[in-house]
């Protein structure tokens, strides 16, 4: 029977360096990596380290065509892609999608760099796969597929980052990391992402009260998150890109005070699924 439900999945959570040990056990250590399902057509949004573990449920699926939207190429967002088992499958085909360096490094140049000696063993002339390499800019509305638009805007992170907003199925998800709020003004470009969606992600690395110590970094807090979840009306709210030191006890502390100002927010864990 065909699989109609719209679904999310959270591959990997983390920010900044995958982590490890029984105090990561419940949320998880891998980073970021999130797949959308309608039907047939899979989307991926960023290739941390949870994009080794989404390769094994794609192919599980016989998953054909994939797509990778990559919001910026810092290490801890695209080091799982050598790892992703489609791009050496004659049969898949990936298009690779990026728009935060519009105008100066293409998504074909960034691979290039990324994956070849002496940073990885093999250049990516090795894939067997059908590759195909999206260039987009801040700002445009991409139609990947029948019945799929996403929206674009640029968040403030040091060499740039994409936010995405993903109206599909009826139903509307926005990606909002990584991404640095300036205290006292509510971000704009978050805003028109995140408004009226039933889901926001947005990136919680820090807590109001660790900001001044890592201004600058390109981060923000569950506190900021859910004030722009409050103005723009969105159901569901995820902390999303936890610190690598944040412990499970930690994690499950900072859920129950964002739940006690905003009911629909919770803390994002590894493999969590979501039938939205």
């Amino acid at each position: 029977m065909k699989n109609d439900n719209f679904e999310l999945k959270f591959w990997g959570v983390r920010g900044s360096v995958p982590v490890s040990g029984p105090e990561f056990g419940r949320y998880g250590g891998n980073t970021s990596c999130i797949e959308l399902r309608h039907g047939d057509r899979r989307l991926l949004f960023d290739a941390g380290t949870g994009v080794r573990e989404a390769a094994l449920g794609l192919k599980a699926d016989k998953v054909r065509h994939i797509d990778v939207f990559f919001t910026h190429s810092h290490y801890d967002h695209i080091i799982g892609l050598p790892f992703f088992d489609p791009i050496y499958t004659p049969s898949v085909t990936v298009d690779l999608w990026s728009g935060h360096l519009a105008g100066k490094t293409t998504t074909r140049q960034l691979i290039d760099q990324f994956m070849r000696p002496p940073w990885f063993p093999v250049e990516p002339d090795i894939c067997r796969a059908t590759l195909g390499f999206r260039d987009f800019k801040a700002g445009d509305v991409l139609a990947p597929h029948a019945g799929i638009v996403i929206k674009t805007a640029m968040l403030n992170h040091p060499g740039g980052c994409i936010g995405y907003r993903v109206e599909w199925a009826g139903r509307v998800v926005a990606l909002v990391y990584d991404t640095e709020h300036m205290a006292g003004k509510l971000d704009q470009a978050a805003l028109s992402l995140m408004e009226g969606a039933d889901l926001a992600i947005y990136d919680t690395t820090y807590t109001e009260a660790e900001m001044p110590r890592h201004l600058g970094f390109g981060h923000s807090t569950w506190q900021e998150g859910v004030k722009l979840a409050r103005h723009a009306k969105v159901k569901r709210l995820a902390l999303f890109h936890h610190a690598p030191a944040r412990t499970d006890a930690e994690l499950d502390a900072m859920q129950a005070e964002a739940q006690a100002s905003f009911p629909g927010a919770f803390a994002a864990f590894d493999r969590q699924t979501l039938l939205l």
